[in-house]
């Protein structure tokens, strides 16, 4: 793991910040990151609840970026744009412009299936099938094809080693997945999410029913895994969005209010509510 950031600190200037509610015209990922995700002008409505309001940002591959607020802000609904999960969802509206490597996840001529191959999700409650192990990680191969017991093999180990859970697991491969402690189910979804090779994860409050020691294994996986995916994650725990993350983006009201550098947001926030909400006096 590294070093901690910062702890969370009021800014400074606290008295001399304004509260602004309007989003900022644009948003830019760290400098030294090339765009894995680009947003522009992002509005969702649920029938006619509209959620999120003209949401523009750029998200840098290969960081963590977590999205935090409180409960009702819009933050795991924009997670859900992302791998257009929300079309799942009757009455859901998206306009506006989501990019992938420059394809538009929106178009008309978009394979959804192809989108969800390439950003996985790992959800807040752990999902494993009721199937073995093994077939638990290879199952989305095998959804698109992949029959070869080899490359299945390899595809297994390889995926759980990266979710560090090979070496807890590999003599129970074939007992069912549902028979792993919390956090051990958690990394094995983990496992079956980066199996199929995707771009992008996407992490929805992975940790919020795991124990403390669960919850550290699966921030150190985190933080080893952007060494080959773009992951976002959206969490409450804001101490862990501080260890974690690279980038963090504050949404509020579904208003994107602050993102910026992890360490930068949280100790010297730009938004007086962003300020107010990692210092504890609302959310």
């Amino acid at each position: 793991m590294p070093p901690l950031a910062p702890a969370i600190a009021a800014s400074p200037n606290a008295g001399d910040v304004r509260i602004h509610t309007a989003v900022r015209a644009h948003s830019t990922p760290h400098e030294e990151g090339a765009t894995a995700i680009e947003l522009s002008d992002v509005n969702v409505s649920y029938g006619s609840n509209h959620v999120l309001h003209d949401v523009s940002m750029e998200i840098a591959e290969k960081q963590v970026t977590a999205f935090i607020g409180p409960s009702g802000c819009g933050k795991s609904t924009l997670l859900r744009c992302l791998n257009r999960m929300n079309d799942l969802i009757d009455g859901t509206r998206v306009t506006g412009t989501i990019k992938v490597a420059g394809q538009d996840l929106y178009a008309r001529d978009t394979d959804v299936i192809d989108v969800r191959r390439r950003i996985g999700m790992v959800f807040q409650k752990s999902n494993p099938f009721p199937k073995s192990v093994y077939e638990n990680v290879v199952y989305g191969l095998r959804i698109v094809g992949i029959r070869d017991r080899i490359t299945l093999d390899e595809a297994c180990e390889r995926s759980l080693r990266a979710a560090a859970l090979w070496d807890e697991v590999k003599d129970r491969l074939h007992e069912s997945g549902l028979s792993l402690s919390g956090g051990q189910q958690q990394r094995l979804c983990i496992a079956r999410a980066i199996a199929v090779e995707p771009e992008i994860v996407l992490m929805d409050e992975p940790c919020s029913a795991l124990d403390p020691i669960a919850t550290l294994k699966i921030e150190e996986l985190i933080y080893q895994l952007k060494e080959r995916y773009t992951i976002v994650t959206v969490t409450h725990n804001l101490q862990q969005a501080a260890r974690v993350s690279d980038m963090t983006a504050f949404f509020w009201l579904g208003k994107l209010i602050e993102y910026g550098k992890t360490p930068e947001l949280f100790t010297r926030p730009g938004q007086k509510l962003t300020e107010d909400y990692i210092t504890g006096r609302f959310g």
